[in-house]
């Protein structure tokens, strides 16, 4: 494995406040919340409760996710579960999450935001922070050959005449 490493997010609360800073990607959530080093070097922990969403982003004084683009203008290319979210205040989200479940942490999601070509690449929304998930559809997944019948299942004992 490579060293650590610390990806620059903008975390958005509830009461529009942003947090600029750094987290570590695998240890970054923790039991209580969210865990975020600023650029002046103090850690701080904000509970579920208070975040919206944690953009993950190219640059640190851009936007993060809830100020770009919320929704698909066409349907995704990304494979996965094309969702739309909607938060506790009303605002609406789509992204795409990872077609594997066994991805999804217990704490929330991790999904790629509609503006492919924006600052942010990648936003995690905690589950205290939504009211209801919907799966738009499903982008990507393995289809089964057209006209290829199945073989059958039962062994035949004797010859057929």
């Amino acid at each position: 494995m490579s060293g650590t490493t610390a990806k620059k997010v903008i975390l958005e609360r509830f009461d529009r406040e942003r947090v600029r800073g750094f987290v570590h990607p695998q240890t970054y959530l923790q039991a209580a919340g969210v865990e975020i080093l600023s650029p002046d070097g103090s850690v701080a922990l904000i509970p579920y409760a208070q975040v919206k969403a944690v953009s993950f982003v190219r640059d640190l004084e851009g936007n993060g996710v809830l100020a770009e683009r919320r929704e698909f203008l066409a349907r995704p290319k990304t494979a996965g579960l094309w969702v739309e979210l909607q938060f506790r205040d009303g605002d609406l989200l789509e992204g795409v999450l990872a077609n594997n479940l066994l991805l999804l942490e217990p704490q929330g999601y991790a999904l790629s935001p509609p503006e492919a070509g924006g600052n942010a690449q990648r936003v995690f929304v905690p589950r205290q922070a939504l009211s209801q998930l919907t799966v738009l559809g499903i982008v990507g997944g393995k289809r089964k050959k057209a006209g290829r019948e199945a073989e059958p299942q039962q062994i035949r004992l004797f010859a057929e005449e």
